[in-house]
């Protein structure tokens, strides 16, 4: 996806005539189905107008651009890419450039950062403009075959042409050296040489050909965490962390090897809803640390998550994946503790499994502070799916403060699930009244493929055609049926019943014997047999497929007088229906509707058994202006609730 695709003597044009802004506006619309910021808007107009000038005064002409160029599987969109020909090899190029409206460029503590100035005044720890283009060159070397197959060059550098050229300024540090060379930064009176560097990859013409196969190339399939994290513990990572991913991650390394020298004590809160990147940030902080020797824990509240971290990683490095509850029987302070699912953080660390020295009488989040030097908390405050889960950036923020320790938070925003639509997610968000979006309606335009189908035995049939395919898929549903014990063959109950339509739950946790080719319960999610059985939000939360089937229960409706309602009655969570209020009960079934519905990277399919729930998520569509492919999978005709 693109904003805007044109050569540069038609980009310039629109440009000069002072109509660029308003077509990347329309098109936005278009795209996300609300209006940009008037910021970005502005943003667009001063930025690109610049552009224009630079293109101008090098003369390129006959070259390709792409404005607002969206990064495979990711919200992330780049400003420019230019597009043509090496004038001395003769070879396809293409040119990164992010443009920068800062005014002036401060030092910043964390690694590959700077502190920007905008207008107004107004300061912001960032990326060296150099370092963010770097990684984009890297990102799309990676996922895009344009560029994987090495068959167009690609080269990226930053044009900050607001700011003067000061030489003792610390965008160019020494320390920026190395970086500067291969990906450097312009400012605005450095025009003659950054139309040099323009001119020397690209100033031969594209034809079309080059544009084309940048814009129109399908894209490589998504990483998935747990296929590489044998490589990322070994110190080879697979993930590329951009923006605000980087500056986290730098910021934690930098906290951790100064932790020794200050003696200071500091949480960190990296907040981010599905699919930000959090368990990506997480591991990668587990490889690294472990390489510089730093005693660390990863730990978590999900059984599954962990159990197949250790799986992938090995017998020796699983050593370092945890629960919450560990933190409690450390007998001195670690260096650091990662924290992913933070949000899954309970009351108490004990249980009646712990050993008496092991009961300290704290809360968890009280043992968890007390027991490292530096803990980062990845957190999703909406993803609280039972009573009892009590973490939330509020808690730690106050026991923190008893503590007076520091606390340093962090916002992820670039969405790498759901084909890269931070739009899917605000939707189901605002659809589900969990938080007020701009994502009022959900566009069938968008390349994230969400259908609503009008029967369980058609989402069944089109989640095992995707599997059939290569892609990872699953079934998932609310907690709307028994869960039955296996027979005494091992052979799971088809407890899941709609109609004359039945499958069997995931294996319960703790189950010794089960018939053969039947998963336990921490694999069902990785294990392909998985596809069997329907899954729970206890063994989906934290992981991800290619697409998956999610089956609305009669547990939450939708009633046009009263809105959101949660049927208490309906739930077999006995955890969840007792000893909440009503209210409690309907926003822990609505949090654990929001993570099935996320859990999918290219699609998610669904079948409401509430006729009038179905009814209110048909009317925040917006019917696709063009046929959806695939038209033979297309929803059949609604019968009624079953």
């Amino acid at each position: 996806m693109h904003l805007y695709q044109g050569t540069s003597e038609q980009f310039i044009g629109d440009a000069v005539q002072n109509r660029l802004a308003t077509q990347l506006a329309d098109r936005f619309f278009q795209e996300f189905r609300y209006k940009p910021p008037t910021s970005e808007v502005m943003s667009w107009q001063n930025s690109l107008a610049a552009m224009a000038t630079a293109l101008q005064f090098a003369d390129l002409t006959d070259q390709g651009i792409l404005v607002e160029l969206k990064l495979p599987l990711t919200s992330k969109r780049l400003d420019v890419l230019i597009t043509g020909s090496n004038p001395t090899s003769r070879s396809d190029s293409a040119v990164i450039v992010e443009l920068k409206q800062w005014t002036a460029v401060g030092r910043s503590n964390i690694t590959d950062c700077v502190v920007a100035t905008f207008g107004g005044g107004h300061e912001k720890d960032s990326l060296h403009p150099s370092r963010q283009v770097a990684q984009y060159q890297r990102y799309l070397q990676d996922t895009h075959p344009a560029f994987t197959d090495g068959g167009v060059t690609l080269d990226a550098c930053a044009y900050l042409h607001n700011a003067k050229h000061d030489p003792k300024s610390p965008l160019f540090d020494k320390s920026f050296a190395s970086l500067l060379g291969t990906n450097p930064s312009f400012t605005g009176d450095q025009l003659d040489d950054f139309a040099s560097y323009l001119d020397a990859r690209v100033a031969g013409p594209d034809d079309g050909s080059i544009i084309y196969r940048v814009a129109n190339s399908a894209f490589r399939p998504h990483k998935r965490l747990l296929d590489h994290v044998a490589r990322v513990i070994k110190n080879e990572p697979v993930f590329t962390l951009l923006d605000e991913q980087l500056v986290a991650y730098n910021a934690i390394l930098d906290s951790v090897r100064n932790a020794g020298q200050n003696k200071q004590n500091v949480a960190f809160i990296i907040a981010g809803g599905p699919g930000t990147g959090k368990s990506v940030i997480a591991v990668n902080l587990v490889a690294e640390l472990a390489a510089l020797g730093v005693k660390t824990l990863h730990v978590t509240g999900s059984k599954a998550f962990t159990e197949n971290l250790r799986k992938v990683v090995g017998t020796r490095a699983g050593a370092l994946f945890k629960y919450f509850r560990d933190t409690a029987t450390v007998e001195e302070p670690l260096d650091v503790v990662i924290l992913d699912e933070a949000h899954r953080i309970r009351n108490m660390s004990t249980s009646r499994f712990t050993p008496a020295k092991a009961r300290t009488g704290k809360s968890q989040m009280e043992d968890i502070l007390d027991s490292t030097r530096v803990s980062v908390f990845f957190i999703d405050d909406l993803q609280v799916v039972r009573p009892g889960e009590v973490g939330s950036t509020d808690l730690i923020r106050e026991t923190a403060a008893k503590r007076s320790l520091e606390v340093r938070a962090f916002e992820l925003q670039a969405q790498f699930r759901s084909n890269g639509s931070d739009s899917f997610i605000r939707w189901i968000d605002n659809t589900l009244g969990l938080a007020r979006t701009s994502q009022v309606l959900w566009n069938e335009d968008d390349d994230f493929d969400f259908r609503i189908v009008g029967s369980v035995g058609q989402l069944e049939s089109m989640i095992r055609t995707r599997a059939r395919e290569g892609a990872t898929a699953r079934l998932v549903a609310g907690f709307c049926w028994p869960w039955s014990d296996p027979d005494q063959s091992g052979q799971l109950v088809d407890d899941v019943k709609i109609g004359d339509w039945s499958m069997p739950w995931n294996a319960k946790d703790g189950v010794s014997r089960l018939g053969s080719g039947i998963p336990k319960s921490d694999f069902w999610a990785s294990a392909k047999e998985g596809i069997d059985q329907v899954g729970c939000v206890y063994t989906a939360q934290g992981f991800e497929f290619d697409y998956v089937g999610v089956i609305v229960g009669p547990d939450l409706v939708y009633r046009p007088m009263d809105g959101w309602v949660g049927q208490r009655e309906e739930s077999q969570d006995r955890v969840v229906r007792r000893g909440v209020s009503q209210a409690e009960f309907a926003a822990f079934v609505k949090s654990t509707y929001r993570v099935l519905l996320t859990r999918g990277l290219h699609g998610c399919y669904v079948y409401f058994m509430d006729g009038p729930t179905r009814d209110f998520f048909l009317s925040r569509v917006e019917r696709a202006a063009k046929p959806m492919s695939r038209a033979a999978e297309g929803p059949e005709p609604y019968t009624g609730s079953a």
